[in-house]
């Protein structure tokens, strides 16, 4: 029970009370439990690094944390996405291709590392994915676009600002996705013939 866990613990509980207040809401609703659901996940991901940070600064590191950390990132993103396309927010196609890419990355990661010894960390483009798309995540769950009395023209520029942004994390989701593919392939390639395999 480190401090680094707990703020982990702390972030996955987070999840569970977004997922539930966003199924309490419902879709395209401009509600209490809308809005608090989408001020939980901006606080969720805007501690995304603490836990790191406590853990490396208090040299407090545990195998444990190690595994929960990018599970609690996962479990953000990827329920809150799931949620939407349910309600019809955020297109099916979309959430499967970041789910795809997330699943492909961590079954990789995993056979690097017990296959070979490989432990190979997020890359810039990965770092930025996952910037955009708690920055999407975040602009969908807020529903600035169905605010009562709210000019027209800024609630579309909300709303098509939102969807470039989800575009863009998509495309740095396959980008850094295909990056991190052909890295851990060299480095296993490399691994397999210093081992003579």
């Amino acid at each position: 029970m480190t401090p680094a866990n707990i703020v982990t613990y702390v972030r996955i509980l987070m999840v569970i009370s977004i997922i539930i207040l966003l199924a309490l809401g419902g879709p395209a609703k401009n509600d209490a439990e809308r809005w608090t659901a989408a001020a939980l996940f901006i606080a969720a991901a805007s501690t995304d690094k603490l836990d790191g940070y406590l853990a490396r600064s208090r040299n407090q590191v545990t195998t444990l944390g190690k595994l929960l950390d990018p599970v609690a990132d996962k479990l953000l993103i990827c329920s809150c996405l799931i949620v939407l396309s349910c309600f019809g927010t955020v297109w099916w196609w979309v959430t499967i291709l970041f789910l795809f890419r997330e699943a492909w990355i961590t079954a990789l990661r995993l056979y690097a590392k017990k296959r070979y010894g490989i432990v190979s960390a997020a890359d810039f483009l990965g770092k930025l994915k996952t910037v955009f798309e708690c920055v999407a995540v975040g602009m969908i769950l807020s529903p600035l676009w169905l605010v009562p009395r709210l000019p027209l023209t800024l609630a579309l520029s909300y709303y098509y600002l939102m969807m470039v942004v989800l575009g863009i994390a998509l495309a740095l989701c396959l980008a850094s996705g295909a990056s991190y593919t052909i890295s851990i392939f060299s480095q296993i390639r490399r691994a397999s013939r210093g081992s003579g395999k």
